[in-house]
């Protein structure tokens, strides 16, 4: 095990850095049509849909069942574990990122997942607007912190 104590921000940070140098556009807790929430998810240039599940914790990932709920949303499923984690632990048929604050590294591929076209539209349709909505309100943040957009008259 690892002397450093890696929280889950510092592997988001790592994962998006990797997913981005790697030519995917990542955003942070998106949640699926069925009420799941990947940690990451990622779009690539040929609109590829990729999930990261984060685990920093050996408890956490024994008790997490609830991983091939994601597998129907995505073509690439990883977990991300930070350096000095037993990557023993992480199921063999996912794919495997190792990642700290400061970038990351795919150990193991992911096996390819098929998506139908109808399934595909709407990861991206949801994705693109979450997205947009995120950053119409950093926006908001940072012109007028005390404005909330959503209480103007339409």
């Amino acid at each position: 095990m690892s002397q450093f104590r890696f929280t889950a921000a510092d592997v988001a940070r790592g994962v998006c850095r990797l997913l981005i140098h790697e030519g995917f556009s990542p955003i942070l807790e998106f949640t699926l049509a069925n009420g799941r929430r990947l940690d990451v998810c990622a779009l690539g240039p040929d609109g590829t849909v990729l999930g990261v599940e984060i685990k920093v914790a050996t408890a956490d990932l024994k008790g997490d069942g609830k991983w091939p709920e994601y597998l129907e949303f995505v073509e690439h499923f990883y977990f991300a574990i930070p350096p000095g984690f037993p990557d023993e632990l992480v199921p063999p048929d996912t794919g495997l990122i190792v990642a700290d604050r400061y970038g990351g590294a795919i150990v193991r591929p992911s096996p390819v997942g098929q998506l139908h076209a109808s399934r595909r539209k709407a990861v991206t349709l949801s994705f693109a607007k979450v997205a947009a909505e995120r950053l119409a309100m950093s926006l908001e943040q940072v012109v007028e912190p005390a404005l909330d957009f959503r209480s103007l008259p339409e």
